[in-house]
């Protein structure tokens, strides 16, 4: 047990539990509350790839992303569980080691959002025309070293249509896997109309989308093949998470937890 925080006594409560020091300050009886103590670790790792630069609208899928971060390490927080973070991006990793307490979740919540996205600057990266440009690698044999059995796993990526980790069954059986995505709307539907220019945070350059039938037939291919590399990866439709970059992100991620709780119950 570990203590919470100090309320009023009510009958019936231990008096054993009663604080003299603030009953006596206040002048009518206070007494000390204690939870149970968990030992809950969340480890959160956030592969940080070129194309969640992209967005259609005002949000990107990055930023949208983080922000998704950023709600779950609050929430662990919240739950006084153990909290670490695997920023991973193209250039390599950062491996915060699971901590609890408030302030120091927070703190590394807060270097994540903070961190600069992946750029193709002169010297700051690979290539956009390297495969390792557009993948980052993740430590997975540090992650297994970093959490106990039974931990909480949440991945927060784009996730691309590829094989799976090498291991992965064996992380699947020894944590409690998630994954988490942020979709634009141009991802679930291209836009019609005249052609338009725009980015592609892979190549990093500008392309053109003509809307062509050609077009449409290999995006719904590429659909096809990120949703079942994605099912592949979880089959379990309560361990997946797909969030728009026009939705509420707080509402996703409630609803979320709600429904694996209901299952759970």
């Amino acid at each position: 047990m570990e203590f919470d925080q100090v309320v009023r006594y009510e009958f019936g409560d231990d008096v054993r539990d009663i604080d003299w020091n603030v009953t006596a300050r206040l002048g009518e009886p206070y007494r000390k509350k204690f939870v149970e103590e968990r030992e809950v670790t969340v480890l959160v790792v956030f592969e940080d790839s070129f194309s969640l630069q992209f967005g259609s609208g005002a949000v990107s899928k990055r930023e949208a992303l983080l922000e998704l971060a950023g709600l779950v390490m609050m929430l662990g927080a919240i739950n006084r569980d153990r909290v670490g973070c695997v920023h991973v991006s193209p250039t390599g990793y950062v491996f915060r080691e699971p901590v609890r307490g408030r302030g120091a979740i927070m703190h590394a919540a807060a270097t994540l959002l903070g961190s600069a996205a992946p750029s193709f600057a002169p010297g700051s990266a690979t290539p956009p025309s390297s495969t390792a440009a557009v993948q980052a690698e993740i430590p997975w044999r540090l992650i297994s070293r970093a959490a106990p059995k039974h931990s909480v796993l949440i991945w927060l990526g784009d996730f691309a249509p590829r094989p799976l980790p090498p291991g992965w069954a064996i992380f699947k059986r020894r944590y409690q896997a998630m994954g988490f995505r942020v979709d634009d709307p141009w991802e679930r539907q291209l836009p019609s109309g005249e052609p338009l220019a725009v980015y592609d945070p892979i190549q990093g350059r500008l392309i053109t989308l003509e809307g062509s039938a050609a077009e449409r037939a290999a995006h719904a291919r590429w659909k096809e093949q990120r949703e079942d590399a994605w099912t592949r990866l979880l089959p379990d439709p309560n361990s997946r998470l797909v969030v728009s970059t026009d939705e509420n992100r707080l509402d996703a991620l409630v609803r979320f937890f709600h429904s694996r709780m209901r299952i759970r119950g």
